[in-house]
């Protein structure tokens, strides 16, 4: 079962597209985070998924958030598919599936479910919402999180 508003968000260290790593709790105190959780790059959903996010990121930027996107692709998979769709914030490798299993988004079959968390500066889950495997998500939900920490 998928974390639930209210909880405190595990923390995590994972490779990033961009030769990079990425620690959750160095966003603690600074920045609210949107942790994208999405099952495969390249795949046909995700493909819509993300570029959404891109499109809205001066939104989110506004916000004082830092969007992440998080498969259990490889870090290679990630790095070449952030490149592919141009993107401008980082996608995260869980290889290990441990951070997906942490988050309750580990589905049976290896792979992340399609899940949005949004982890205020404190650190606590504000908002959590997993989606059918072939649906895109609904941003709008998640900006009306984000607006009610301002």
């Amino acid at each position: 079962m998928a974390l639930q508003v209210g909880v405190i968000a595990p923390d995590f260290e994972l490779p990033a597209s961009g030769n990079r790593m990425i620690k959750l709790n160095e966003y603690r105190g600074q920045k609210n985070v949107l942790l994208a959780f999405y099952p495969f790059t390249f795949s046909p959903v995700c493909s819509l998924q993300l570029p959404g996010l891109q499109e809205n990121l001066p939104r989110f930027q506004s916000l004082d958030t830092e969007v992440l996107g998080i498969s259990v692709d490889s870090k290679h998979s990630s790095e070449a598919f952030a490149t592919h769709l141009k993107l401008e914030f980082p996608l995260l490798s869980d290889f290990n599936k441990e951070v997906t299993k942490a988050y309750g988004v580990l589905r049976e079959g290896g792979f992340a479910e399609r899940a949005l968390f949004v982890i205020d500066k404190s650190g606590q889950i504000v908002y959590a919402h997993v989606n059918a495997i072939g649906e895109v998500p609904d941003n709008n939900p998640v900006f009306e999180a984000l607006e009610k920490l301002k």
